[in-house]
């Protein structure tokens, strides 16, 4: 019997609670370590920060998908630099798994993951969509994404953020069962506010400093 399968860009509530037990955890204590990450913005980033602002606020509600990862993420992206020798960025990659007998597959929006030339194994996940989520429902299909990473990392936790136009909410998977996973959401940063945006670059620093390098030193001894 053919297995069922699934893109990723379909998934919705009803569909990921097919594939598996998704809860949310009401309270966000889980972000507190996250989000108090110790990183000093230094005056070059927080200028490039208020310039990102100024060259997308009037026009950020109008961009296509595609626009606002031109525009707006790619270049904050670019600026904490996902590189170093244990991982990397990657952008719309080829990516599969199976949970429970259901195969996932899609190209995730943004990914930051092990390997040179092939996925290893994955860190973070970016879905990204624009002003509105219209008929799409970007944290139904990141936490499809993170689970796929989650299992075929045989791990236990992920991260990752979505946003829909300027506004970014960040996320933890975790997995405490056989199919079974919690997902914990942040509050919503408005990226056209400074302060928001500076917490967003810290935040995603964090990933960059903090966790990626901490599996990355994990998966070496």
């Amino acid at each position: 019997m053919e297995k069922k399968t699934y893109n990723f860009s379909e998934i919705s509530f009803k569909i990921l609670n097919e594939i598996a037990d998704f809860k949310q955890v009401r309270n966000r204590e889980i972000f507190k370590e996250w989000f108090n990450f110790k990183y000093e913005i230094n005056e070059y980033d927080i200028e490039f920060l208020k310039k990102l602002i100024a060259l997308n606020e009037y026009n950020i509600f109008d961009y296509s998908e595609f626009q606002l990862q031109l525009h707006f993420i790619s270049p904050l992206l670019n600026k904490i630099y996902f590189y170093n020798k244990h991982f990397r960025e990657w952008y719309q990659p080829e990516f599969l798994g199976t949970i429970n007998g259901i195969i996932l597959k899609g190209k995730p929006d943004f990914m930051v993951a092990s390997g040179e030339l092939e996925i290893k194994k994955p860190f973070f996940f970016l879905q990204e969509f624009k002003k509105q989520a219209m008929n799409s429902d970007p944290l139904r299909q990141l936490l499809a994404e993170m689970a796929v990473a989650i299992e075929n990392n045989q791990g236990k936790k992920m991260r990752g953020v979505y946003n829909i136009g300027k506004y970014w909410n960040f996320v933890v998977l975790e997995k405490i069962g056989e199919f079974k996973y919690q997902y914990h959401e942040s509050e919503s940063f408005d990226a056209l506010k400074i302060n928001d945006l500076k917490k967003i670059f810290i935040n995603l620093k964090a990933v960059k400093h903090k966790y990626c390098n901490l599996i990355s030193n994990v998966n070496e001894e």
